[in-house]
């Protein structure tokens, strides 16, 4: 009963946030339309002449969405902008309007804020997913939530409605390269050195995940994240009988610049968690996916706030709809799917998806050159 009454005050809120937003996006999109003036059929937005929408591939899309983001941790937002800029072909209409018109940056405000309520509704079902199997740390998770607040609600309120389609491609191009090669160079041997903790705590893990495949009664969410030291400056877990620890500080600094960044991008901000938690936190990836979730919903739902109440930015809500659906099952395929691929091979998923996005949007934002899907 209780949790009924929360899910309908959480649907209130929201009713109540789209109610008073709803007659300023109006008002920014009347204007765009108005500068643009656009000749046709009414289409994404209700633009004449825009884009037609296909919500089956929608769903189907956010499916694939919902899996990855709630295997690794990551790319969620990524592969949504993929769907939207691309598939949907809103990348190359927002550019067809230039550079410098109105009806090109809404557009592109709303791919981002678009992108955001996917990854944001995956985020949640991911979070509590992972927390009730034992592998979410919650008070990193807490920490890099509390420095994702400023810096989501900041960046939105600086740069919506002045970013152009094309530079946006190419910045987010430019980001997720530069990640993947990164994360490449945490596997090689070099990289694996000081990861010695972790690879311990996956190879645990993965043991007894065989163990429980043969039949052998294992206690999975025993075996978990068990907190043993919190204090401001220190934290202290266990994981599968492996110790970590962390200074809650630093997540915080560094959520504060992920979910800024991510904001500006218009996507969760997984793919600069993922190494951030690998590399500064030394987490295996068995643990990433859930701590990551958890941090970007809570950046999720203060920067689409901010897009959408502060800078009135649009939404096609049959869209963003039967995308969430799709959201939904991929969330819950994922964490069911995770534990039987070994870590190695989830950062490599990783990585290939990052060096091929990477460059597929850098050279198509910077460069005008086009890779195939």
């Amino acid at each position: 009963m209780l949790r009924s009454k929360k899910t309908l005050l959480m649907l209130a809120l929201l009713a109540v946030v789209c109610f008073v937003a709803e007659p300023a996006w109006a008002d920014r999109l009347a204007d765009a339309i108005a500068e643009a003036n656009p000749q046709g059929e009414p289409g994404y937005l209700g633009i004449p002449g825009g884009p037609q929408l296909n919500i089956i591939i929608g769903l189907l899309w956010a499916i694939w969405v919902g899996w990855i983001f709630s295997t690794v941790g990551a790319f969620g937002g990524i592969m949504a902008g993929v769907g939207h800029i691309t598939i949907y072909g809103l990348g190359d209409y927002a550019s067809s309007f230039g550079k410098g018109a109105k009806l090109n940056k809404v557009v592109t405000d709303s791919i981002r804020v678009s992108n955001q309520w996917l990854v944001g509704c995956s985020a949640a079902l991911s979070s509590f997913n992972y927390w009730k199997a034992g592998r979410l740390v919650l008070p990193l998770g807490i920490a890099l939530a509390i420095g994702s607040v400023s810096g989501s609600w900041l960046v939105p309120w600086l740069t919506a409605g002045k970013i152009s389609l094309k530079a946006y491609i190419g910045y987010f191009g430019l980001f997720v390269l530069f990640l993947g090669c990164y994360l490449f160079y945490e596997t090689t041997p070099k990289g694996q050195e000081s990861k010695k903790a972790a690879k311990k705590a996956a190879e645990a893990f993965q043991k007894s995940v065989k163990e429980q495949q043969k039949g052998g009664t294992v206690d999975m969410t025993e075996m978990g994240v068990k907190v043993q030291k919190f204090t401001p400056t220190a934290c202290e877990f266990t994981f599968f009988g492996v110790e970590f620890s962390f200074n809650p500080l630093i997540p915080v600094v560094g959520g504060f610049f992920i979910s800024a960044l991510a904001s500006f991008l218009g996507v969760g901000g997984g793919f600069l968690l993922v190494p951030f938690l690998t590399s500064v936190a030394g987490l295996p990836m068995y643990l990433v996916a859930g701590t990551s979730a958890m941090a970007v919903f809570v950046g999720m739902v203060n920067s689409i706030a901010s897009y959408m109440i502060l800078r009135s930015t649009p939404v096609e809500w049959s869209l963003i709809g039967a995308e969430l659906v799709g959201i939904v099952i991929g969330s819950i395929i994922g964490p069911k799917t995770s534990k039987y691929i070994p870590d190695i091979w989830l950062k490599r998923l990783f990585i290939v998806l990052a060096v091929y996005v990477g460059l597929k949007y850098t050279l198509k934002g910077f460069f005008g050159i086009l890779l195939p899907i």
